[in-house]
């Protein structure tokens, strides 16, 4: 039962009662003391404060703990940086820890990252991988692996860095960390890929190597009606900087959401790299206008590798129904019209803003699509004529190990090059208050990211993930990450059995998907292609019903 005491004056309302008396104390006290008038304006702003908490009527905290319920919110407000710097462990990921941090931050400094004493990690827990080393270790003459992209009908082939810059727009990101982005992998001679927000002044000004993506909105190659123009795309993709041109069906954070940017944040740049006006809202649709059907979409590929001029044409998606995907491929036998490379986007992805529950629970992790998308192609017989990318969550060297192991001919990676040009993590990549410049569009933030530093600690990162790479292919005792398979990995299932990844994730017999609409449950092969195979058809997005 509450005391006496506490009923006349609740315990809640002592810092509020004590603001008025701080404001007597002070009152009487300004002859005497310097410091008094310091202290009357102070009590009487809190006391003010005081009274407006008691009589607002929007906030209940306010109102019951007048003055001392805003420390409530101050501590919400920073609590992000609290729990980074005081309280997370050095591998609680959140959605990078700070072993991954510090290892992004040391590589692009050039400075030493190797850690002393030995792992932190727990080698028996659930999960925990690596790789098989061999008594025979190679000895490699250069870290610059490479793989060329482009199939039958494409007439200018890409020789891409194995490690690459992942999709983020400018908009997105600020104009410093795109001229930062772009000169680093100038000078490391890897791809920059655009994002769906196109092709903008600072792409150009260093001339590294660009991939275009082309998302629902057609920016930088739309009408007026938002529909795509041929004669704009011809203008863009005809340009030598473009090397690859990557139609985005779905991106990993948010599958199928589409998105709006506000008309007061598209500015005179963005309106014109986008081909909007200015200060109109810029939407991007859930799904293309261009294309209904997979056998359209096959037919939007050739169209689009035509007027580049031959050059290679893919696309990029998180998977999400199997059917929608098996029907793509389908599409692909069916025309013989093959894109020159698929980037897989596993639900893991960041991106600039998202719903809560697009980002933790929609769309396919990037093992599972990355895996289902090798399988599929290799079922069908086409796996050596399409080059696979992925994208979601890629730091480390191992990190694209493992990515190797499950299918993928190269690496993408948009988080870890932001902390190679400064990224703290600090989750307001969607206010515009960035700390360090690179997700804000305001100037004087922007002017805190020095390009040419920055730009340097890009090309330090890329270089020096590749080096470790370089490292753990030489361990394994292989020539070219391209021969890292799901064999050399190794992950434990409990504290008593581990297997290889080739026994978790099981690869499909070539052309098995070509001869047989079953498949033998015997081969242990993913029930995803036995429920849905039969169930996909070219000729539209929907399963066949029955």
């Amino acid at each position: 039962m509450a005391s006496s005491e506490n009923k006349i004056l609740p315990i809640r309302f002592i810092p509020f009662t004590l603001c008025f008396v701080g404001v007597v104390i002070s009152f009487f006290s300004l002859k005497l003391h310097p410091l008094a008038p310091y202290f009357l304006a102070l009590f009487s702003f809190l006391a003010i404060v005081g009274i407006y908490d008691r009589i607002q009527t929007k906030v209940a905290i306010l109102r019951n703990y007048p003055v001392i319920g805003h420390l409530r919110f101050m501590l919400e407000f920073i609590r992000p940086e609290i729990r980074q710097y005081f309280i997370e462990g050095d591998n609680d990921e959140t959605p990078f820890s700070k072993e991954q941090r510090t290892l992004v931050y040391s590589r692009a400094k050039a400075v030493p990252d190797q850690i002393p004493f030995g792992t932190t990690l727990d080698v028996m827990a659930p999960g925990y991988q690596w790789i098989n080393q061999s008594l025979v270790p190679t000895h490699l003459p250069s870290h610059d692996f490479r793989v060329e992209i482009g199939g039958k009908d494409c007439t200018q082939k890409y020789s891409a860095s194995i490690f690459n810059i992942s999709a983020m727009s400018f908009g997105s990101l600020s104009a410093n960390a795109i001229l930062a982005l772009n000169l680093g992998a100038k000078q490391g001679g890897f791809a920059h890929d655009t994002g769906e927000g196109s092709i903008s002044h600072y792409h150009r000004v260093y001339g590294g190597d660009l991939i275009w993506e082309i998302g629902s909105g057609y920016f930088g190659c739309r009408n007026t009606d938002g529909s795509f123009s041929a004669e704009k795309y011809t203008e863009n993709a005809l340009d030598p900087q473009v090397k690859m041109v990557e139609i985005k069906l779905s991106q990993g954070a948010k599958p199928g959401h589409g998105g709006i940017l506000p008309g007061p944040k598209v500015t005179a740049e963005i309106a014109a790299a986008r081909g909007v006006k200015e200060g109109e809202s810029c939407v991007s649709p859930s799904s293309h206008s261009a294309f209904s059907t997979p056998l359209e979409m096959m037919h939007f590929v050739k169209k689009l590798r035509d007027l580049s001029g031959g050059k290679p044409v893919g696309f990029k998606l998180c998977i999400g129904h199997p059917w929608e995907w098996f029907g793509i491929v389908k599409a692909m036998l069916e025309t013989n019209i093959y894109p020159d490379f698929i980037v897989v986007d596993g639900s893991e992805g960041g991106t600039g803003a998202s719903p809560v529950e697009f980002t933790n629970h929609v769309g396919t992790p990037l093992q599972e699509g990355l895996r289902l998308v090798h399988n599929t192609l290799v079922g069908v017989n086409i796996r050596d004529q399409i080059k696979i990318g992925c994208s979601g969550k890629i730091i480390s060297a191992f990190d694209m190990a493992v990515a190797f192991a499950l299918g993928a001919d190269w690496c993408n990676s948009a988080r870890g090059f932001m902390f190679a040009i400064g990224c703290i993590q600090a989750q307001v990549c969607n206010t515009g208050f960035c700390p360090t410049g690179v997700t804000t569009q305001d100037p004087v933030r922007q002017k805190a990211l020095v390009v040419p530093n920055k730009a340097d600690r890009v090309f330090n990162f890329h270089r020096e993930t590749l080096k470790t790479l370089k490292e753990l292919v030489e361990a394994a005792g292989l020539h070219h990450p391209g021969e890292i398979d799901a064999p050399h990995i190794v992950r434990r299932i409990n504290k008593n059995e581990v297997r290889l990844l080739s026994f978790l994730l099981p690869e499909m017999p070539a052309g098995l998907l070509l001869n047989s609409e079953t498949i033998d449950p015997a081969l242990n092969l993913p029930r995803v292609f036995g429920m849905y195979w039969h169930k996909s058809q070219a000729s539209s997005f929907a399963a066949i019903k029955g």
